[in-house]
């Protein structure tokens, strides 16, 4: 067995596994899982650049994770970043800073290799179970932009497309510096009009209604599983490889999208940090559904950091 670290820093959080993995026999022990939220892609839409404050809430968070990573043990680190720190003029800072925290450079990758890496973690145990189908098509919204990767037991076609939860929210709902709450129709409609065109361009690589089974991941996603399931609290291993169908998705979008900031604050399960994005990305979620046909959608709380660390095993 090989203890890895492995991080991944997306454009809204930041987040660490510790596991113990050992490839010649598929064993995966996962030793701990966390995530800040640290909205590194804060005005990035907008600016070009990393914001200072934004950088620093980063950097807070690479110290106390380097404290976990230390205290475990782990002999390999690998430290992956995605679309926020590929977007941004000033990344030389970001990679800098990590490398002085955490002694390992971020790696800045591509849309692609995201792709690959979410891919691999979420379906790598899914074989055999609950009978379903392959195809699968891996769907991981993000703060920035959204994975789309189409596979059985290898990648067959990936596509990453700039529509992310923060992304979304910051172009289209964000007035005077306030979000509009909740948002107006028009609004709305702007984003459904970037979320259809960036499944166009989807589309131009991936078959997105030619898989037989939909996977989603990360917190927008999990976050819809936890309200569907009644959930009082967060609970990943509930939410882990729950099936949502698509009329859960569309009633709890409508609900979302008629919802004050303090009530969606007040949802037992919903992180601070997804208050004021988690609309946009249920729109992502619920047009995916409509485009490919999907009744349903496979849950994984697998996901980037399970393949980025089978990656350096």
């Amino acid at each position: 067995m090989t203890r890895v670290a492995a991080i991944d820093c997306g454009t809204n959080s930041i987040r660490l596994l510790v596991a113990d993995a050992d490839p010649s026999t598929g064993e995966f022990v996962e030793l701990d899982r966390r995530m800040e939220i640290v909205r590194l892609g804060q005005g990035v839409d907008r600016t070009g650049r990393l914001a200072p404050e934004a950088l620093e809430r980063t950097f807070a968070a690479c110290r106390q994770y380097a404290a976990v990573i230390k205290e475990h043990g782990a002999q390999r680190i690998r430290f992956v970043a995605t679309s926020a720190s590929r977007d941004a003029e000033n990344r030389d800072d970001f990679v800098r800073g990590v490398l002085e925290i955490l002694g390992v450079e971020p790696e800045v990758i591509s849309g692609d290799q995201e792709a690959e890496f979410s891919f691999t973690g979420a379906t790598k145990e899914l074989a055999g179970r609950d009978h379903l189908a392959k195809p699968y098509l891996v769907v991981d919204i993000g703060g920035g932009s959204t994975e789309f990767v189409v596979g059985d037991d290898h990648v067959r076609a990936a596509r990453s497309v700039d529509i992310g939860c923060v992304r979304m929210t910051e172009r289209h709902l964000v007035r005077d510096g306030v979000v509009t709450d909740p948002p107006e129709d028009g609004q709305i409609a702007a984003i459904r009009a970037d979320i259809d065109a960036a499944l166009d361009l989807a589309e131009e690589s991936v078959p997105l209604a030619g898989a037989a089974t939909l996977v989603g991941l990360a917190g927008t996603v999990t976050t819809i599983a936890a309200i569907a399931l009644g959930l009082e609290e967060y609970d990943s291993e509930a939410i882990h490889h729950s099936r949502i169908s698509f009329e859960q998705v569309r009633e709890i979008t409508g609900r979302l999208l008629g919802s004050t900031h303090a009530e969606r604050a007040a949802i037992g399960a919903m992180h601070p940090g997804r208050v004021d994005v988690i609309t946009s990305g249920a729109l992502i979620l619920l047009a995916v559904m409509e485009r490919t046909g999907a009744r349903e959608v496979v849950v994984s709380e697998h996901d980037i950091l399970d393949g980025i660390g089978w990656s350096i095993a």
